[in-house]
């Protein structure tokens, strides 16, 4: 890797692609076994949340292999996702401290990434 930063950007990606993987399943989740997350939530429509993740996750999807081309859309759109990801891991810091610690590091890695070295400019 030739590139200033070409790491953190490959990172950034591979975090996108595997946040869309986890939002699309939690999309399947959520439409298929309603009768199991009715309970543990409390999200009266959960279709409209399995739909809703579904779609979030096929767009992650997408934006962490156009960060490997460099498109600003999918840059914004990760720094964006990184940036609400973290925010709601305060929501359920008191449930799953350690595993809320670890996705907000990892966000604010993302984060880092694609704001450093995320721009066309950048390491050139």
């Amino acid at each position: 890797m030739d590139r200033k930063g070409e790491g953190w950007l490959v990172f950034a990606s591979i975090m996108l692609v595997l946040a869309g993987i986890y939002n699309f399943i939690w999309g399947i989740t959520a439409l298929a076994k309603d009768e199991y997350l009715i309970n543990q939530f409390l999200f009266a429509n959960l279709t409209f949340w399995g739909w809703f993740w579904l779609i979030i996750g096929v767009i992650a999807v997408i934006a962490g292999f156009a960060v490997l081309n460099k498109s600003q859309w999918a840059r914004w759109f990760g720094i964006i996702m990184a940036s609400i990801s973290a925010i709601g891991m305060f929501t359920v810091i008191w449930a799953y401290p350690i595993w809320s610690i670890l996705i907000i590091v990892l966000d604010v890695m993302v984060i880092y990434g694609l704001t450093e070295y995320g721009s066309r400019e950048a390491g050139a």
